[in-house]
């Protein structure tokens, strides 16, 4: 695709990068050569603002290893080996990658990302697709991913995770900001969250759930030790822990909001080590024993 400066000009670049495009590139140039001439020139922004108006491309790029200040590509990104990024990657289609990714600011993508060792990102994360991690997944910033979330190890994102899919994570799933997700979330481990916790679907842990708000599930809540939160408890289906159940100060204990009351005491069961305070709704069936 050759992109001319009156086909850039129609959207509306800043005045700035304008100019910078006329002094180097007045005749005009490739697309995936203009966004590598950004970066080198260290407008690595407008690059990423050139990928979003321009989309992506069809091409893949493939390397054994790929380490670099940043790499903006508008096409796929295959590394057989690791991804080590001082400050932005940021592809227009999926990224796949056989050991680890390590971006410095921000990791992007128009599509899938996967995997096959770690990923950490000390800043966002966001996939246009899914995400797939043979080891663990660390953010700094906000986690988002328009597909499934699968990772064998843990799952820590110090912002915001909100899901299109749902998460099944080998370990714990540790979030600093709120959780939404439009699925379900499995972790084998904890379950922790700073802000409120929404799932459509159902929410499971191996472990503690613990919510620094609101816990909400369309469908049940499971957890192996305890189930807490600083707000209220919901649950459309059953609500399940070995431990103790507890909600928020003045906050209530909600079970079977999905469910019809006459149905309560088969789909709408609320076990936890003993009656839970301010349980408002859901058939109390005492101390769960599997």
């Amino acid at each position: 695709m050759d992109l001319t400066k009156h086909f850039i000009k129609t959207k509306q670049p800043c005045a700035d990068g304008f100019r910078w495009f006329l002094r180097h590139h007045q005749e005009g140039s490739n697309y995936q050569e203009l966004l590598d001439a950004l970066v080198n020139a260290g407008r690595v922004n407008d690059a990423c603002w050139l990928l979003a108006q321009f989309g992506p491309t069809n091409e893949t790029l493939t390397v054994d290893h790929l380490s670099a200040t940043a790499i903006v590509f508008a096409g796929s990104l295959r590394v057989r080996g690791n991804l080590d990024v001082d400050s932005v990657v940021h592809a227009g289609q999926r990224i796949e990658v056989g050991g680890s990714i390590f971006a410095g600011e921000a990791l992007v993508s128009g599509d899938d990302i996967r995997c096959e060792g770690g990923i950490r990102s000390n800043g966002r994360l966001a996939s246009g697709g899914g995400l797939k991690a043979g080891w663990g997944v660390e953010t700094a910033g906000d986690l988002s991913v328009k597909g499934d979330l699968r990772a064998a190890w843990d799952v820590r994102c110090g912002g915001r995770l909100s899901l299109s899919g749902q998460a099944l994570v080998g370990r714990d799933l540790i979030v600093q900001g709120a959780v939404a997700c439009e699925k379900g979330l499995v972790a084998g481990g904890s379950l922790v969250a700073a802000g409120s916790v929404h799932a459509s679907e159902g929410l499971s842990a191996g472990a503690d759930i613990e919510g620094g708000m609101h816990l909400e599930a369309g469908w049940g809540i499971k957890a192996g030790g305890a189930i807490q939160a600083r707000g209220a408890i919901r649950s459309g289906e059953s609500l399940s822990a070995f431990g103790t159940i507890r909600a928020g100060a003045g906050y209530g204990v909600f079970a079977g909001l999905n469910v019809q009351v006459e149905d309560w005491d088969t789909s709408a069961r609320v076990c936890a080590s003993e009656k839970p305070e301010g349980l408002m709704s859901g058939w109390w069936a005492g101390v769960r024993d599997v």
